[in-house]
């Protein structure tokens, strides 16, 4: 059973104690997490330069993190349930600070390709693993603050990765941008042991045929997703990648309702809840994750801003991933979870269609400055709430496979949302002029709105709940 730190003969004061710390320890975690994730696009250049890297050996440095981090994320989820949340996010956070010294001390871009692909399995064993320790440690009343907060301090990332990785493109120190994982991850091993309390879901075997159907299957779609643009969408590579991961993950589901302990139970998905809130996770960081790969990319190449510019650009965009997120968890227990995913992703569409409107080049700043402010308070309207929405929607004992779902359709939706909006960039415009590369932009940006529309429709099927 999970273990809550709402024990009796425990003082008022040093639950709270306890709540802070572990909260304190899994927002960090996930904030690292999460700029790893981003702060490696704005120092391509440098590591070009530095490595003698083709373009599609960058590229890989990009995709290695996300695809190892997708296709380990239930397994991680399974396997802290059964041997314990916190020493398996202890394992987790110590990969992640190794594969970072071999990133940042790597002497050719496969070591630092293979570095990528650890440093993505450590992180998949620490963000399904963050949000179930940091949910066992709240009761229900307190819990939608703390996840509130919680999305505040990994939304630091979102304007912080690019503005960091630009920083460092200026300096040339690439490799700095893992160095810096290394003390701090030596500070969260310390915390994760001493301050925060051991949980776990149900006591079962872990599903070993489910662990190697779902990592299979989740493995496939991402490959595909990943190479449709550079193979061909058409190309048997793609194809028969895509249908392998179609297949495992059909035989995964049949599976699962067949075996005695299973690795997610199928169950979960009666709960309108759980369902909508997945599906909503998945249009919400496709459309995000997509719009800030081109966006960076059309403030330099369509717009003609350095790399340290264009970080600092997109700040406002950024800062409002800390400050809305803790008012929203505020007002969750008042208004429940669809008030805010339906007008979140509302907003942030309507601002999309506003940047498409007036994108073009030699566009002054402050005409994308309004409408990056929106989309940015519109994304940080929806994640909160969709990440409530699930973990209140399980019992406490499937806290974590409920999290590895979660983390698991959020990097899958983030690798489908910037290929279906490659595909947008690439059908009218391309990188040959600013006024080329700005149409596409526009077209690109809109399939990001249609993806935030999905979202929004997704979101109205999460259920009224009572306040709390």
């Amino acid at each position: 059973m999970s273990t809550c730190t709402e024990q009796a003969g425990v003082p008022p004061a040093e639950r709270g104690s306890r709540r802070t710390w572990v909260l304190v320890t899994t927002s960090m975690a996930s904030l690292v997490v999460v700029l790893d994730a981003l702060v490696v696009a704005t120092a391509l250049t440098a590591i070009k330069t530095d490595l003698g890297a083709s373009v599609t050996e960058l590229e890989w440095t990009v995709n290695a993190y996300g695809l190892s981090f997708a296709v380990l994320l239930m397994t991680a989820a399974a396997v802290g349930d059964r041997w314990g949340r916190r020493r398996v996010f202890a394992a987790g956070v110590a990969t992640f600070a190794v594969a970072s010294v071999v990133c940042a001390a790597a002497p050719d871009v496969g070591t630092l390709i293979a570095g990528r692909v650890l440093q993505g399995a450590g992180a998949a064993f620490i963000m399904p693993l963050a949000l179930a320790l940091l949910t066992a440690a709240f009761p229900p009343a307190l819990r939608p603050g703390a996840l509130g907060v919680f999305a505040s301090v990994s939304g630091v990332a979102v304007p912080l990765g690019p503005l960091l990785g630009g920083a460092v493109v200026a300096g040339g120190s690439w490799p700095w941008i893992f160095w810096v994982n290394v003390p701090l991850g030596a500070v969260l091993l310390h915390l994760t042991l001493t301050r925060v309390e051991e949980s776990r879901g149900p006591d079962r075997a872990v599903d070993v045929p489910g662990v190697v159907l779902a990592g299979t299957g989740t493995l496939g779609l991402m490959w595909a997703l990943i190479q449709g643009n550079t193979a061909g969408w058409a190309s048997a590579q793609v194809v028969g990648s895509a249908v392998a991961g179609l297949l495992a993950l059909g035989l995964f589901v049949r599976g699962q309702g067949r075996a005695a302990e299973p690795m997610l139970p199928l169950h979960l998905f009666r709960e309108r809840g759980f369902t909508a809130a997945n599906v909503v996770i998945f249009c919400h960081w496709g459309s995000a994750f997509g719009v800030l790969f081109f966006m960076a990319q059309f403030l330099q190449t369509g717009l003609g801003y350095g790399p340290l510019a264009a970080g600092l650009a997109l700040m406002p965009w950024g800062l409002t991933t800390v400050v809305v997120p803790q008012w929203v968890g505020r007002r969750v227990g008042r208004f429940g979870e669809r008030p805010f995913v339906v007008a979140g992703l509302g907003l942030h569409a309507l601002a999309l269609l506003w940047i498409a409107l007036v994108a073009e080049p030699g566009v002054g700043y402050l005409a994308i400055a309004v409408p990056l402010v929106l989309s940015g308070t519109g994304i940080a309207l929806c994640l909160p709430a969709a990440q409530s929405a699930v973990l209140t929607s399980v019992a406490p004992r499937f806290l974590g496979t409920a999290s590895g779902a979660f983390s698991a359709m959020r990097q899958l939706g983030g690798a489908f949302g910037v290929a279906v909006l490659v595909v947008g960039f690439t059908a009218t415009g391309g990188y040959a002029s600013s006024e080329e590369f700005s149409r596409g932009f526009t077209a690109a940006v809109l399939t990001g709105a249609g993806l935030a529309v999905a979202g929004a429709l997704a979101g109205t099927a999460i259920p009224r709940r009572e306040k709390l």
